[in-house]
């Protein structure tokens, strides 16, 4: 099995769990609801039966909190069996006791791999045919009146209905919650939080786009970490781990709500300014360096990590591709490490395009 299935498997349980504990607080809530109603209904054996359900939900929900879920799982199937079996022969298929049984049919289903699922299931489908049987065959043996029946089979389905729903929606709010938790594994950086190189490549597609449709600037201002190896070498790949996180947190706060900012890779971050052109990505290219000067990483020992960083930024040229200007602001971040770092080199203006010879005949 793979690590995704096992990973999606270990998700599935924790839910089920998680639900079958809610699911045992729901239904001995509605037992109390029926020991009311057959005390009204003037049937005080059904009533006390159903105080014997509290109690072995209530024990199925301690056995949860220690983590036997086996032994849970196994009285509340008791439970339920023993209730729709009871209250079918007892009153009769119409008082819809029977429908609690198909609430077994999700639980049994996310438990497992079809082999694990098949048997429960076939099991669960012999036990609701042979109640129907048995329940027709022998008809109410603790009659009700009609108008207790009515009740009785309103409110049967009203609960199925009700907790058929809410299982529904549990797991369709689980599986939305892990989209999303995936979605983030794909386009974040693990260690950063910030973007990683192929989310923000399919950002900046669209901003190009954007900014040629519109004729408006976009510019890209590449980031190293000086001596980041230093870093590591000296004080460990732990420390250097750190300074990633305090450096990335440095560059988000300078960035507008329109900006991107991704890691670009290993120590290196790539800035993706819309609606900004060369002059005004200058400017908040030597902000980010100032911030990342005045700001050192606090630690225990030693007291602070101080790290610079060297930039390199370009505002793309009409009809230049992505990385064309990419290729640019790198080159200018080159000029800041020669130059002695902790420094801002804007990109040398984009080569204007060569037309082709049939474009000189026309």
């Amino acid at each position: 099995m793979s690590l995704a299935a096992d990973a999606r498997r270990t998700t599935a349980h924790a839910a089920f769990w998680m639900m079958t504990r809610r699911v045992t607080i729901l239904a001995a809530s509605v037992d109390i609801v029926f020991f009311v109603f057959f005390l009204w209904a003037g049937s005080p054996l059904l009533a006390w039966l159903n105080v014997l359900s509290v109690g072995l939900y209530g024990a199925a929900n301690r056995l949860l909190v220690w983590r036997w879920n086996r032994s849970a799982l196994l009285l509340i199937w008791l439970e339920v069996i023993g209730h729709a079996v009871i209250g079918s022969l007892c009153v009769g298929w119409d008082a819809g006791f029977n429908y609690y049984l198909l609430m077994f049919i999700p639980a049994i289903m996310v438990s497992g791999d079809w082999p694990r699922v098949a048997a429960p299931l076939a099991m669960l489908f012999a036990i609701y045919l042979g109640l129907h049987a048995v329940s027709n065959q022998l008809g109410p043996l603790v009659p009700i009146d009609d108008t207790a029946l009515a009740l009785l089979n309103v409110f049967n389905v009203s609960i199925f209905f009700a907790m058929a729903s809410y299982t529904a929606r549990f797991y369709y709010l689980l599986v939305r919650r892990t989209e999303g938790r995936l979605r983030e594994h794909a386009t974040r950086d693990t260690l950063t939080q910030l973007f990683n190189r192929r989310h923000l490549l399919e950002i900046a597609e669209g901003e190009l786009a954007r900014a040629r449709r519109d004729d408006t600037p976009l510019s890209l201002v590449i980031v190293d970490i000086d001596h980041f190896k230093q870093i590591n070498d000296e004080l460990g790949h732990d420390v250097g781990d750190r300074v990633l996180v305090h450096v990335s947190g440095l560059f988000q706060a300078c960035c507008r709500a329109s900006d991107t900012v991704a890691r670009w890779g290993g120590e290196e971050f790539l800035f993706l300014l819309p609606n900004t052109g060369i002059e005004a990505a200058l400017d908040f290219a030597r902000r980010v360096r100032v911030a990342v000067a005045r700001h050192p990483l606090v630690m225990e020992a030693p007291t602070e990590v101080a790290c610079t960083v060297s930039l390199g930024v370009a505002s793309l040229a009409p009809g230049e591709t992505l990385e064309a200007a990419i290729v640019r602001a790198d080159r200018a971040l080159y000029e800041s490490k020669m130059a002695g770092r902790n420094r801002v080199t804007p990109a040398p203006a984009a080569a204007p395009e060569v037309p082709l010879a049939e474009d000189l005949a026309c």
